[in-house]
């Protein structure tokens, strides 16, 4: 979809900054057409060991929101001050109305992004998902900034080191006191080097892509 969107927009080449299952997304298409990705930003991405020990209490609770008695403005806001952030009093009560809006939206309801598979079909679906298994990883020479809170409680911290030694062209930032949402509980900090690492003469990147 992501690919599709950047033809229809007639964009050959663009930077990517996901998080979470956004960081997923732009991880895979980078591994899939290389060409068409400049550089990386993954906020704690998914993806990312995904089939090294059960999944953490955070992705439980985010699979789940679509199950049972359905999604509730109760389950999101759980989800969101026990496991999104490290401050859950710090969100405002407007941001939970507004995230809970958007996930009742009728399409999204009728189509959920992201259930919780049982039986073998969640480990063939883990199994996919996890990018470390895939091979090109360690050959994808785009300039990649990995970025993640140490107290992250969906995807787990120990992905940014594991990506930084499998990718040859990765840095690494991780901050404490931060949990998921890095973009949001630590803004400033986040969007001063995000801009240096987009720039055309960042210090972070490797030009072109080349050690």
């Amino acid at each position: 979809m992501i690919r599709g969107l950047l033809d229809a927009l007639g964009i050959e080449r663009a930077h990517l900054v996901g998080n979470s299952y956004g960081g997923a997304a732009a991880l895979r298409l980078a591994l899939d057409t290389p060409d068409r990705v400049d550089r990386l930003v993954l906020m704690g991405p998914g993806g990312i060991g995904t089939t090294r020990g059960t999944p953490t209490a955070g992705l439980k609770s985010l699979l789940s929101y679509y199950g049972g008695d359905g999604p509730s403005r109760d389950k999101l806001e759980h989800f969101i001050r026990t496991y999104l952030v490290y401050d859950g009093a710090s969100v405002p009560n407007e941001l939970i109305d507004i995230r809970y809006q958007a996930s009742i939206d009728p399409d999204v309801v009728a189509n959920p992004p992201l259930q919780r598979p049982s039986g073998p079909a969640a480990l063939r679906t883990l199994w996919r998902m996890d990018l470390t298994r895939d091979k090109r990883l360690r050959s994808l020479q785009t300039p990649t900034l990995v970025l993640w809170g140490r107290d992250d409680k969906v995807n787990r911290p120990a992905g940014g080191p594991m990506l930084l030694n499998m990718m040859p062209n990765a840095e690494l930032m991780m901050t404490s006191r931060t949990g998921h949402w890095m973009q949001w509980e630590r803004a400033d900090l986040f969007n001063k080097v995000v801009v240096e690492f987009l720039s055309p003469q960042s210090a972070l990147a490797p030009i072109g892509g080349k050690p």
